[in-house]
């Protein structure tokens, strides 16, 4: 029987560069990927901000496009805005997984592709994982540590999926499509975002340049019910609807379409370790529930993680509590309040009020607006108040100025 000191189920970003980092560090390492290739679920969306590519050391190589503009939609009010320089990166996101699981071999690690995770046991002082290759027998290895990068599945955490815990979800859908050369040269250093009834109902809608003259348009939802919003059409529906009614496109070629869902725990209360087994990334809602951006927020988690496996590894502690409440300590606040503008914004506020909204965000400066999309500084959002209720002002100074010369000229 073959062991590891490491085993790294699920080759995402999270598990990829744990299992990197793992390798680099000297630790026999196995990452496990249930695909034969990362094509056959190049799912994520990938919109991230620059920094990511110096933060994880990351090549060029891996970038479908660049982005230097950020475009927010709703069904009455649109705004651009946009910087000389680029701002962020639209991961080809097979390439990024392939790009992190060599590195992962490159650093004398393993990497087991197409390879099914089974169920593991403990036998006197093992942890022994069963695995799966189509066509094959099962196969039986030993490992020190187990780590759960199923994404939301977590199937090492969760063996029984009746016992789960109660998850708050959501439902994502995508298309992505190729166009003439004159709408991607549009759309191609900008991100979309729509909010509102028309575009998104229930949580909100993008458009993401790709490269090879593709766009990818995407819509995703809460699976909760709204306040006034009792009937809506299927999903899919809205992605069309930007394609059709927004980019205004009867000739493309649709590409693929594909469908992801995401589970968070309100509060992050998920199950971070038992006794050997470590959970990452999805697995532990490492994920900004309010936008969706999850592969800066995982790897991150993987880092922290790597440190505390390290630690266990050199027998300098017995238990992952430290690893629990460090990522609690980064991540709870800032999601706990994202969580909470996600259930009002996408749940409880009328179309007209979506609208306003927008309005307000509209006299916010560029950096104000990335920080409240990336670093969840979400105070930066009422500064959009103040301009907003000037311009009201002045226009009703004018307006009150006009009628009341209208008023004195007919006395």
């Amino acid at each position: 029987m073959q062991q590891f000191d490491v085993v790294v189920i699920g080759a995402g970003p999270a598990g990829s560069h744990c299992a990197g980092l793992l390798a680099k560090a000297g630790y026999q390492v196995l990452l496990v990927e249930q695909h034969d290739s990362f094509s056959q679920n190049n799912y994520s969306s990938a919109a991230s901000p620059l920094e990511i590519l110096e933060q994880f050391d990351l090549p060029h190589s891996v970038v479908a496009q660049f982005w230097r503009k950020l475009e927010l939609v709703s069904s009455a009010v649109s705004h651009t805005w946009e910087s000389k320089k680029s701002l962020g990166v639209v991961f080809d996101f097979a390439k990024l997984r392939q790009f992190l699981a060599d590195r992962v071999e490159k650093q004398s690690g393993k990497v087991w592709m197409g390879y099914r995770y089974l169920k593991y046991e403990k036998i006197s002082d093992q942890t022994i994982v069963y695995l799966k290759k189509k066509g094959e027998e099962i196969t039986a290895i030993a490992t020190q540590i187990l780590v759960d990068a199923t994404g939301y599945a977590r199937a090492v955490m969760y063996p029984d999926k009746n016992k789960r815990q109660p998850f708050f979800k959501a439902t994502g859908i995508e298309y992505l499509i190729e166009v003439d050369q004159v709408t991607h040269q549009k759309y191609s250093e900008t991100l979309v975002f729509f909010l509102g009834y028309q575009w998104s109902p229930r949580g909100y809608s993008w458009i993401f340049p790709m490269d090879q003259n593709q766009l990818k348009i995407g819509s995703a939802w809460i699976d909760a019910e709204h306040k006034y919003l009792k009937k809506l059409k299927p999903l899919r529906d809205y992605t069309k609807s930007i394609i059709q009614d927004y980019l205004k496109l009867d000739q493309y070629k649709l590409i693929e379409i594909h469908g992801s869902a995401l589970e968070y725990s309100s509060g992050l209360d998920d199950i971070y370790y038992q006794e050997n087994i470590v959970a990452i990334g999805d697995a532990v809602s490492t994920v900004n529930f309010l936008g969706g951006e999850g592969i800066r927020h995982g790897m991150k988690g993987a880092e922290i993680a790597f440190s505390h496996i390290d630690h266990y590894l050199q027998n300098q502690t017995s238990t992952f509590v430290k690893y629990e409440t460090e990522m609690k300590k980064i991540f709870t606040e800032k999601w706990n309040f994202s969580e909470k503008i996600n259930r009002k914004v996408y749940l409880d506020y009328s179309d007209q009020k979506i609208d306003l909204g927008v309005s307000y965000l509209k006299y916010l400066k560029l950096e104000d607006v990335m920080d409240i999309l990336f670093n969840y500084k979400f105070d930066k959002m009422y500064r959009g108040i103040y301009p907003y209720l000037l311009k009201k002002f002045t226009q009703l100074s004018v307006f009150l100025q006009k009628w009341l010369g209208r008023s004195q000229s007919n006395l």
